[in-house]
C-alpha cells in the first residue's frame, strides 16, 4: 500500500516537471497548464499557475486558474481570461468563465470583452451558445464599431454572429458617426446591411444642437441616411421649444449629412416671436415637401401666424400650389397664392416673394398699406429694402395716391464702428395746397449723423449732426404717421418746428464740456425771415473743484448768439460758481444745509427787450438756507411720513425783467433754487417758503419682501416776501408778497379709483387760480380718465377737459371714446370712437372721427374708416362715404 502512494506521488511531480499533456477519456480538452491537481478519482483536475486548454473543435483559452469536472464536461477558468475561436474568428476576455461543453455554451462574468469582426463588444455578463453562434451581453452593455463610427449602450443585446445583427433590449443609447446622439428602445443593429432601426419612440441630437424625434426609423451609417415616420424636428433643443423652428413630417427620407429630405404631410412651426410678437403662431402646412441644396417646397401649403382657436379656422392665411423656402437668397417665395380671411378668399397672388422671417437685411419688398386721407384720399404704400453693403442699406418707399399725387419717399441708412448716418428725404409732384391755385411739388429731408469720437482723454467723447427741412409748413400735418414711414429717430419731436444743427459731447467724470450750433425754424410765422432762429454757436461747461465732509463747489459756464425775429441779436456767457453744503442733523432731527450761488453776466444785444447794445458785465447771487424736520410713524400695516420744511432765500442784486414770461410754479419745483427757469438771474429780493409734505404708505406683505403702495400723498407750499418784486413772472405769482398757496394730492385708497389734484388758490382763500384734476376709475372691464385743467387770473385764461373710456366686451373686443373740450371758447376740439377686434395677428376697427382744427390746409374733418391689420403682412385702411352712413 505504501509502494502505492509513493508511486502516485512520483507520478504527480514528473508530470509537474514535464508540464503533463492530459486528455479527458473523451478528449474534449487539452491541459497544457504549469501545475495540476488530479482530484475525486481522477474526475476533477485543476490547473494552476497559468496555461492554456484547447477544446477538440479548436477553442483555446487561457487563464490563471482552471477547473474542470470530466463527469458534468463544465469547465471554469478563472484569471484574466482570454478565449480565441480562431475557426469562428472572434476573441472573448473576462474574469471568469464556464464552458458547458454538453451544451456547448461558454458564460463569462465581470468585465467582458468580446472582439469580432472588428466590433467590440463589453458588458458585465456574456452567454455564447457556439451552436446558434449567438452572443448574449447583459450588464453595461456597450458596442464600438470604430470602422463605421458607431458606439451603442445597453443594458442588455443579443448579438446573432452568423447573421451579424444585434438586437438590444429596453432603453438604447449610442453616438453615431461621432456626431449624433441617439435614445430609443429595443433596437436592431444591421452590420451587413450597415442599418440601425427600432420602431419604438427614438430621438436623435445632432451636434448642432438639433433634435429629431419619432416613432419609428431607419438609419443608414453608409450616407448618414435617415428614414423615418412621425418625425419631429427641433432646430434649437437648448432652447424653449416657442423659441425654436420645429418641424413635423408624417413620414420621410432625410439626408442627414446634406441636409436634405423628401417627405409626405408636413408642418412647419416657427419660433413664436419670428415676427416680434410672442403671441403669434407662425406655421406652414402642407401635403408633401422636399428639400435639396438649401431649398425647401411645400407642395400645396398654407401659412399664417395666426393661433388656431376652438379648431376654427384662422382669421387670415395665405394657401399657394406650392410655397419655395430659399435659404440661399433667404427668401419665401409663392406659387399661386390665394390670401383668405377667415377661409374666405380676398386676393389672388399668380406669384410673389418676401425675405422669410429669419432674414434681418435682404433685398425685397417689404409689407405693403393701403391708407386713407381726408386731404389726400386713397394711397397704397410699397416700401422696396435694397441691401448695398455688410453696413449700408437704402430703402425707396413710393405712395400711390388715387387724385393723381405721387410720393417718392427715400431712406438711407449706414453704420460703422464709431459712428452711424441716416437720411430720409421725398419728393412728392401733384400735390395742391388749399392755399393755392395751381399743383407743385414739396419735399422733405431728415437725417442724423452720430459718432463715438473716442478721445483719450475723455471716457465720453460724441458728435451728432441734424438736419430738419419741410418745403410746405404743413406737410408734417398733411402726411401724418399713416401717410409717411420715417424712423423715430430723425422724424421731428414738433410738426410745426424744425431743427437742425450739430452738437459735441465730452465729459471725463469731473469735468463736461457740451458745444454746437441750432437753427430752429418755426413752421406755424408766416414771413419767412421771422421763422427762423440761429444759435451760433452755444456752449456749456462744468467742473467739479472741490468736494469734503462738508460739501462742494463747483463751476458752470454758458454762451450762445442769438438771432432771431429777423435783427434781435444778443450775446451773453453766463458763469456759475455753486457752493452746496450736505445735509447735517441737529439732535432734535432737523435736518439743515445751506448752499451760496454767485453768477456773473456778460452780454451784447441789438434790437433786444432785455439786453442793452453796449457790452454789459454783471455780478448777482443769492443765499439759501433751508430746514425741515423729518419724521416717520411706522406701523405693521400703514407707514406715514411728515416733513414740514422752510427755505430762505436772499439775493442782494438786481434780476432782469421777466415779468411777463409764461412761468408756472407747483409742488414740484417750488424748492429748487431755480424754480423759475431763468437762467441769466436769480429770483429778486427775501423770500420765505414754507411747505408740509405729508405721505401714507400701505404695507402690502408678499412671499419674500413687503411691497409698498403709495397710498395717499399730500403737498402744500407758499411764498412769502416782504415786498412786492415787478421783475418776477407774474404768472407764477411770487411776485407778490404772499403768493398763492400750492396743493397736490395724490389718491390711491382704492384699486377701483385713483386720482390726482394739483391746485393753487389765492392767499387770502377767496379764489382758485389753477385746477389740475385728473381720475382714473377702473370697475371689472370698463375704466375711464378724466383730465381737467383751469387757470384764472394771473396763472393764465384756460379750461380744457380731456375724457377717454374705454369697455373690453370680452378677450377680442373693445370699444374706446376720446374728447377733448375747450369750455372757456365752448368748443369741442373732437371725436374719436373707435370699435376694435383683435386678436393676435389681425385687427379690424371702425373708426368714427370729427376734429374742429383748422391750419392752413388742415381742414375740419369727419371720417368714418375701416381698418384691417394682418400682422405682419399689411394694413388696410378704407373710408366709409359719408352719405352711406348718413342714410
Amino acid at each position: 500500500m505504501k509502494n502505492n502512494i509513493s508511486f502516485y506521488f512520483l507520478i504527480i511531480f514528473l508530470l509537474n516537471l514535464i508540464f503533463a499533456n492530459i486528455s479527458s477519456s473523451k478528449e474534449q480538452f487539452i491541459f497544457n497548464v504549469t501545475e495540476v491537481e488530479i482530484l475525486d478519482d481522477g474526475n476533477k483536475f485543476k490547473g494552476l499557475k497559468r496555461g492554456t486548454i484547447i477544446s477538440e473543435n479548436g477553442v483555446k483559452i487561457l487563464a490563471n486558474n482552471f477547473e474542470y469536472n470530466k463527469i458534468k464536461n463544465i469547465l471554469i477558468a478563472e484569471g484574466d481570461v482570454k478565449i480565441e475561436d480562431n475557426f469562428n474568428n472572434y476573441t472573448i476576455y473576462s474574469d471568469k468563465v464556464i464552458y458547458f461543453k454538453n451544451e456547448e455554451i461558454i458564460k463569462t462574468y465581470i468585465k467582458s470583452k468580446a472582439i469580432y469582426n472588428e466590433l467590440i463588444v463589453d458588458a458585465d455578463n456574456f452567454e455564447l451558445n457556439k451552436i446558434t453562434n449567438v452572443l448574449t451581453a447583459e450588464g453595461k452593455v456597450e458596442i464600438e464599431d470604430k470602422e463605421n463610427d458607431y458606439l451603442i449602450n445597453s443594458d442588455k443585446i443579443d448579438y446573432f454572429m452568423s447573421s451579424e445583427k444585434i438586437f438590444s433590449k429596453n432603453e438604447t443609447s449610442g453616438i453615431l458617426k461621432s456626431k449624433y446622439k441617439i435614445e430609443s428602445s429595443d433596437v436592431l443593429l444591421d452590420r451587413n446591411a450597415k442599418f440601425i432601426s427600432s420602431d419604438n419612440f427614438s430621438e436623435i441630437l445632432d451636434d448642432n444642437l438639433q433634435k429629431y424625434t419619432m416613432k419609428q426609423f431607419v438609419y443608414f451609417f453608409e450616407n448618414e441616411f435617415l428614414k423615418a415616420k412621425n418625425l419631429e424636428i427641433i432646430s434649437k433643443s437648448d432652447v424653449p421649444k416657442s423659441e425654436s423652428d420645429n418641424y413635423k413630417f408624417a413620414d420621410g427620407f432625410f439626408d442627414l449629412k446634406n441636409q436634405s429630405f423628401t417627405a409626405g404631410f408636413t408642418e412647419i412651426f416657427l419660433k413664436k416671436n419670428t415676427f416680434n410678437d410672442e403671441d403669434n403662431d407662425p406655421r406652414l402646412y402642407g401635403i408633401s415637401s422636399n428639400s435639396k441644396n438649401q431649398i425647401t417646397q411645400v407642395e400645396k401649403g398654407v401659412f399664417t401666424s395666426c393661433k388656431i382657436k376652438n379648431g376654427k379656422c384662422p382669421p387670415w392665411s395665405i394657401q399657394a400650389k406650392k410655397i419655395t423656402h430659399d435659404k440661399n437668397k433667404k427668401q419665401l417665395q409663392y406659387d399661386n397664392a390665394i390670401f383668405k380671411v377667415y377661409d374666405y378668399p380676398v386676393l389672388y397672388f399668380p406669384k410673389f416673394f418676401h425675405p422669410d422671417p429669419s432674414v434681418k437685411r435682404q433685398s425685397g419688398f417689404l409689407k405693403p398699406q393701403l391708407n386713407q386721407s381726408e386731404i389726400l384720399g386713397t394711397s397704397i404704400f410699397l416700401p422696396y429694402f435694397h441691401v448695398i453693403s455688410e453696413n449700408k442699406d437704402y430703402t425707396f418707399k413710393p405712395s400711390f395716391f388715387d387724385n393723381d399725387i405721387l410720393m417718392l419717399q427715400n431712406e438711407y441708412r449706414q453704420i460703422d464702428k464709431n459712428s452711424s448716418f441716416i437720411a430720409d428725404f421725398s419728393f412728392t409732384k401733384g400735390y395742391k395746397s388749399s392755399l393755392s391755385s395751381n399743383k407743385n411739388s414739396i419735399s422733405h429731408i431728415f437725417a442724423k449723423y452720430n459718432s463715438d469720437l473716442n478721445l483719450k482723454k475723455f471716457s465720453d467723447s460724441k458728435l451728432e449732426i441734424f438736419f430738419e427741412k419741410t418745403t410746405n409748413d404743413t406737410y408734417l400735418k398733411v402726411f401724418d404717421t399713416n401717410l409717411i414711414d420715417i424712423d423715430k429717430s430723425i422724424k421731428p419731436a414738433d410738426p410745426n418746428n424744425m431743427h437742425s444743427g450739430f452738437k459735441i459731447n465730452l465729459n471725463d467724470g469731473t469735468t463736461y464740456f457740451n458745444g454746437g450750433v441750432d437753427i430752429y425754424e418755426n413752421l406755424t410765422v408766416s414771413k419767412s425771415s421771422d421763422k427762423f432762429q440761429f444759435i451760433l454757436p452755444h456752449y456749456s461747461f462744468g467742473k467739479d473743484f472741490f468736494s469734503n465732509n462738508f460739501g462742494n463747489i463747483n463751476l458752470t459756464s454758458s454762451g450762445e448768439n442769438n438771432l432771431s425775429n429777423t435783427n434781435n441779436l444778443k450775446s451773453r456767457i453766463i458763469n456759475n460758481i455753486n457752493f452746496k453744503s450736505y445735509d447735517y442733523f441737529l439732535n432734535n432731527g432737523l435736518k439743515n444745509n445751506f448752499n451760496y450761488y454767485l453768477k456773473n453776466l456778460n452780454t451784447l444785444a441789438k434790437n433786444d427787450l432785455i439786453y442793452k447794445n453796449s457790452p454789459q458785465l454783471e455780478f448777482s447771487n443769492i443765499f439759501e438756507f433751508e430746514s425741515s424736520l423729518p419724521m416717520i410713524k411706522s406701523g405693521d400695516i400703514f407707514s406715514e411720513y411728515l416733513e414740514p420744511k422752510f427755505s430762505f432765500r436772499y439775493n442782494p442784486t438786481d434780476m432782469k425783467n421777466y415779468s411777463n414770461a409764461d412761468k408756472m410754479i407747483s409742488n414740484d419745483n417750488i424748492f429748487d433754487i431755480n424754480r423759475l427757469g431763468i437762467d441769466d438771474s436769480f429770483e429778486a429780493g427775501k423770500s420765505l417758503t414754507i411747505g408740509l409734505n405729508y405721505k401714507k404708505e400701505k404695507k402690502i406683505k408678499g412671499l419674500e419682501i413687503d411691497e409698498i403702495n403709495n397710498y395717499f400723498e399730500t403737498k402744500i407750499a407758499t411764498v412769502i416776501r416782504d415786498k412786492n418784486e415787478k421783475f418776477i413772472p407774474k404768472k407764477s405769482t411770487l411776485n407778490r408778497k404772499n403768493s398763492n398757496i400750492f396743493v397736490s394730492i395724490t389718491n390711491n385708497l382704492h384699486d377701483t379709483i385713483k386720482f390726482d389734484y394739483d391746485f393753487a388758490i389765492d392767499n387770502d382763500l377767496k379764489s382758485v387760480e389753477y385746477n389740475s384734476l385728473n381720475t382714473k376709475f377702473i370697475f371689472n372691464d370698463f375704466s375711464s380718465e378724466i383730465t381737467f385743467v383751469e387757470s384764472n387770473g394771473e396763472m393764465g385764461d384756460q379750461s380744457v377737459i380731456d375724457s377717454k373710456f374705454l369697455y373690453e366686451i370680452n378677450d377680442f373686443n373693445n370699444l374706446t371714446f376720446s374728447t377733448r373740450r375747450n369750455r372757456r371758447i365752448n368748443l369741442t376740439e373732437y371725436y374719436d370712437l373707435l370699435y376694435e377686434y383683435k386678436n393676435d395677428c389681425l385687427t379690424a376697427g371702425i373708426k368714427y372721427k370729427k376734429t374742429y382744427y383748422q391750419d392752413r390746409d388742415v381742414k375740419p374733418s369727419e371720417d368714418l374708416m375701416l381698418t384691417f391689420t394682418f400682422y405682419p403682412l399689411t394694413t388696410y385702411e378704407q373710408k366709409i362715404d359719408q352719405e352711406f352712413y348718413r342714410n
